[in-house]
């Protein structure tokens, strides 16, 4: 692996297999890996709140051995109070990795460009890369493969979206994405994603419509319409996005016993409803408890000397 996870297209099929075949160990035996980054320190900088990100990486980072501290927005101000180069150089000589959640992804990018140590982006605006494992490692524990199985996006073109785009494109998974009109992917990111699809195997289609993303989806998955600083959008996001909502009536074409997915927070009865989300088909806390498993994986890959 390289020394940082900013995207996806970071790894190789290789590195995301090992990360899943370690996970998968994590998950079964946690205190065989108690020691093993003792002695090592995470920063975790977040310029957005946030709930599973933050414990997941904190408690993992707890049951290895290591220690995590966490900066909030208005201790670092990062960017304003200090650069973020500085405060990656400052840091490199303190700790062995940092976690960033930003809003833009060229903070990544910088930061990254001059720490010493493995910068880990745990949410940026174009890219959500350990989300999108432990979504994928999801569907692999409850489906056993990837190559043959279609994930439906109903939703947003967002940085999930993005991240989900490239592991089904690097994997193997088919995937099929519905979004609104003026709220499709990046044509750049399905560029990239389709030249990487050539390699996989991987079929990808693009759509405006979600009964059509949905059919025959062996896992269908949505994100809120509204992320973190667009909530100013909400009310005219609500009237656009009211036929991407996941409920029984957009299930009905989907393959049977299909798993439902959302990154979480859900904002229920907008994007999804609470008779799916709490269905016999639900995985979504299957997702977020993998969150930790994967970050557990992907932190001793990256800070085990």
């Amino acid at each position: 692996m390289k020394k940082d996870l900013l995207s996806i297209q970071d790894l190789s099929l290789a590195d995301i297999n090992d990360i899943f075949k370690l996970a998968q160990r994590l998950k079964k035996d946690k205190k065989k890996f108690a020691k093993t980054l003792a002695g090592k320190s995470l920063a975790l900088i977040f310029q957005k709140p946030s709930n599973r990100t933050r414990v997941s990486f904190e408690v993992g980072m707890y049951q290895l051995g290591g220690h995590s501290f966490y900066l909030a927005p208005q201790e670092i101000n990062l960017g304003v109070r200090e650069s973020i180069k500085d405060v990656a150089r400052t840091l490199s000589r303190y700790v062995d990795g940092i976690v960033l959640r930003t809003f833009e992804h060229k903070n990544c990018l910088d930061m990254a460009s001059v720490a010493t140590v493995p910068v880990i982006n745990g949410l940026s605006d174009f890219s959500h890369p350990c989300q999108a494992l432990a979504d994928l490692f999801t569907i692999k524990e409850n489906l056993k493969n990837l190559k043959s199985i279609t994930l439906a996006y109903v939703g947003d073109g967002n940085n999930v979206c993005n991240s989900l785009l490239f592991a089904a494109a690097k994997t193997g998974m088919h995937l099929s994405v519905a979004t609104p009109k003026g709220y499709a992917l990046d044509t750049e990111v399905v560029k990239q994603a389709l030249v990487m699809a050539k390699d996989s195997g991987s079929h990808i289609k693009i759509t405006e419509d979600p009964f059509s993303a949905v059919c025959g989806a062996h896992v269908v998955y949505t994100d809120v319409w509204a992320s973190m600083g667009q909530e100013e959008e909400i009310n005219k996001r609500k009237i656009i996005f009211k036929d991407f909502q996941i409920n029984a009536k957009l299930l009905i074409n989907a393959a049977p016993g299909v798993l439902v997915m959302h990154c979480l927070p859900a904002h229920r009865g907008e994007e999804i409803t609470d008779e799916v989300m709490d269905s016999k088909n639900s995985v979504v806390f299957d997702q977020a408890e993998n969150r930790m498993h994967v970050q557990k994986a992907i932190l001793i890959k990256l800070l085990k000397s």
